[in-house]
């Protein structure tokens, strides 16, 4: 029986990195940053999303390992971008009941990055009446849930209920399967296991029921060239309780692979091929960044589940963080 390659996904991984690398001038923040109307999903939005998957493989791999340091590199280049936390702070006295904001610093906190006043002041609002009676979908609360915890907010509000009235925890039939549940669920894995820091986090029910649908959904998502997808549902498998099938592995990381550009970039879906079956150009930042994140977190968290590492224990394998003026900078 053939191995998994590990090579392969450590050359996917690295290759998205170095490209994430190339572009983070595209995650700058620029001077809409702080309007009602900036837009949020192309500024605010991609940078918790490269903080995030920096912070994972930041995590996910030892002080000697040449990617560790291009991830705190990037870590470090989003901290900046937030003015230390200051931002955040001028955000909540701009929109005090947005959680867009505190979903975003609650990642850097994951990493020890944290700015005091902004937490006080965002503990303040998130014991008003207004923001427990905000209504959002079931995913967002579970998430908007673990970012508070994150950010040293107790509130006695139950995740569980929010969980069981997600997709996945409602546990949906499975043919019901398609791309907003596939999103849906994986966010919710997400949550529950802390962006695959602790693979115990899902419950065993929802635990039973991913490792009998995920791999048919995987293959109906890799077959329809939807690789942002893919790439999701790949870190899904490597947060489980029982590591990925072998098997699942290695049918599923070549196809990752021969679908990256030469650049390390990976389009969120196959594009039309020309009459001489080439693919055309790399699609713009816009369209390419987040499959290209989320190809460098599912690498990242196989490769810790297939070599031992991650789960609550990955902490271990980041820098330590200097402390000055009460925000962390990896070294």
């Amino acid at each position: 029986m053939t191995a998994v390659d590990v090579r392969e996904i450590r050359e996917v991984e690295s290759a998205a990195l170095a490209w994430l690398s190339a572009h983070r001038g595209d995650f700058a923040l620029g001077d809409d940053t702080l309007t009602t109307e900036g837009p949020v999903d192309s500024t605010w939005k991609p940078l918790g999303e490269l903080a995030q998957v920096c912070s994972t493989v930041r995590l996910h791999t030892p002080p000697s390992d040449p990617l560790h340091d291009r991830a705190a590199e990037l870590l470090d280049f989003a901290w900046r971008q937030t003015d230390h936390g200051e931002l955040f702070l001028s955000l909540q006295r701009l929109e005090p009941f947005a959680a867009y904001p505190l979903e975003v610093y609650s990642v850097f906190t994951a990493a020890g990055l944290r700015h005091p006043g902004y937490e006080a002041a965002a503990a303040t609002v998130a014991r008003s009446r207004g923001w427990r009676l905000t209504e959002q979908k079931p995913t967002r609360r579970l998430g908007l849930l673990r970012a508070e915890r994150r950010s040293g907010i107790q509130r006695p509000e139950d995740p569980a209920q929010a969980l069981r009235a997600t997709w996945l925890g409602g546990l949906a039939e499975p043919w019901a399967f398609e791309r907003s549940a596939g999103y849906s669920l994986t966010h919710v894995v997400f949550h529950l296991t802390d962006w695959g820091h602790d693979p115990h986090g899902v419950p065993p029910d929802l635990a039973g029921y991913l490792a009998d649908w995920l791999p048919p959904w995987l293959d109906t998502c890799l077959d329809a060239g939807m690789w942002d997808l893919s790439c999701e549902l790949l870190a899904v498998a490597a947060g489980l309780p029982d590591p990925p099938e072998p098997a699942l592995l290695r049918d599923s990381w070549p196809r990752i692979a021969a679908a990256c550009y030469d650049s390390g970039a990976l389009p969120e879906e196959e594009p039309e091929r020309g009459a001489d079956g080439s693919r055309g150009p790399e699609p713009d930042f816009l369209h390419c960044y987040h499959s290209t994140l989320t190809a460098t977190f599912a690498a990242a968290v196989t490769l810790a589940r297939l070599t031992g590492g991650g789960g609550r224990d990955g902490h271990r394998a980041g820098a330590p963080l200097r402390r000055h003026g009460g925000q962390g900078v990896p070294r």
